[in-house]
């Protein structure tokens, strides 16, 4: 009888192991998750994107998960927002701009890849993720917020002399919006001027990564980057909406209107004004050659493809020049990231407000040859990662080196283009 009782309370003394309890969070800059449920005995996350929909599309999402055990399995299953949009009658965003086929995953917060393929619900997506610490980042893609973007240029500017960080403006919510400029050498009125800029849509963090791959491709030691930083001034903006960035909302048809609906003669967004006010200077001066506004475009969409503008603001030179500009970007353009040379027109059928459009205000107060395209690309294919997206940046900026080493200011009649107020 003693033997029993000894070995019974040997075994109290035993530590019995306790599964930690899965939590989700988003209190963090660019975080958006409402999480559902949590099923501890599956594992199982279930969560809708937090966005506020006057503040844009709640499409955006981007989460931790705490309590998590290494080497196990962790579902995470997104249902799309349930909160009806203010111009749709009511209805709510559809889930497709919410469920991309492969999310972002991160096991340190830092360093992203693609989850497998989900698996498609009626309402979202579920994904299966093997996980290796006691934390999971998940998001709707790799994303890039405002500090990434101060720390990415402070990054550049520290190792090379040619770069030069500024603050575009203050945005309306009190934030800096951060920007860089890329020269070497003097400035002159022979100097090239070119723009990019990304997330006028806030939730289209590709766009982001894009513009980084532009910069860290001009300040390398490629041949054509050296010509392009000799030859041209390059500013570049890597998030335009800055304020709903931060807070994780989507930022697309946001009220009164996004950023990208704002480029009238009284701008209600602090960055679209400081904007106009530079790429007026460069036209001022005749050196507003090329700008690009870089976003992503829709679930469907597997090639990244250029919008244009409304054509009947182009004088026949900037038709052409445009032209030029899409077949070089045609031969650079190679991928990962599949490309698709059909242009689309964001222009008089398009919306009603196209003239609000930054691609149509830079035709209306740009030079006559000035080239003004938006690059949409692709968010939803297999190679749609960091180094998709940076790949697609590399490529952009080696088209524009292209471009403007065949000088399109030649032959450029004077005077202002068609369109012109």
């Amino acid at each position: 009888m003693i033997r029993p009782l000894i070995l019974a309370f040997c075994a109290l003394l035993v530590p019995i192991a306790v599964r930690a309890e899965l939590s989700g969070t988003s209190n963090f800059e660019g975080g958006s998750a409402r999480v559902l449920s949590i099923d501890q005995g599956s594992r199982t996350i279930r969560f809708m994107p937090a966005g506020d929909p006057e503040r844009g599309w709640p499409c955006w999402w981007f989460l931790r998960v705490d309590g998590v055990e290494a080497g196990t399995t962790l579902n995470l299953e997104i249902v799309a927002s349930d909160r009806p949009l203010p111009r749709s009658g009511g209805k709510p965003l559809s889930s497709s701009w919410a469920t991309p086929m492969r999310a972002a995953v991160s096991f340190d917060g830092a360093k992203w890849q693609h989850t497998d393929v989900g698996e498609k619900r009626p309402d979202g997506m579920i994904w299966h993720v093997r996980t290796t610490g006691s934390s999971v980042w998940l998001a709707w893609g790799p994303p890039f917020t405002p500090h990434d973007a101060s720390a990415f240029i402070a990054q550049l500017a520290a190792t090379h002399p040619f770069v030069e960080p500024f603050t575009l403006t203050h945005s309306r919510e009190g934030h800096e919006a951060p920007a860089m400029r890329i020269h070497e050498g003097g400035v002159g009125p022979d100097t090239f001027g070119v723009w990019v800029e990304a997330r006028q849509h806030a939730w289209e963090s590709g766009g982001s990564w894009v513009c980084r791959g532009f910069a860290e491709w001009l300040a390398g030691d490629d041949e054509a980057a050296r010509w392009l930083r000799q030859y041209a001034e390059v500013f570049f903006v890597p998030v335009m909406d800055i304020d709903h960035v931060t807070t994780g909302d989507g930022g697309k048809e946001a009220i009164p209107q996004d950023h990208n609906r704002d480029w009238s003669d009284a701008p209600h967004w602090p960055e679209v004004a400081a904007a106009q006010k530079r790429l007026a200077a460069l036209s001022a001066e005749k050196r507003l050659d090329v700008f690009l506004d870089l976003h992503n475009p829709g679930a469907s969409d597997l090639g990244s493809y250029f919008y244009t503008g409304e054509d009947s603001l182009l004088r026949e030179i900037g038709l052409q020049r445009r032209e030029r500009f899409l077949a070089l970007a045609r031969e650079h353009l190679t991928g990962p990231i599949p490309y698709d040379p059909k242009t689309r027109a964001s222009g008089k059928n398009y919306h009603p407000l196209w003239r609000q459009i930054s691609n149509n205000w830079v035709a209306v107060h740009g030079q006559p040859s000035t080239v003004t395209l938006c690059l949409e690309t692709a968010w939803n294919t297999p190679a749609s990662t960091v180094e998709g997206y940076l790949a697609t940046g590399r490529q952009l900026a080696a088209t524009v080196a292209a471009y403007l080493k065949e000088n399109p200011r030649v032959a450029t009649p004077e005077g202002p283009s068609s369109g012109a107020k």
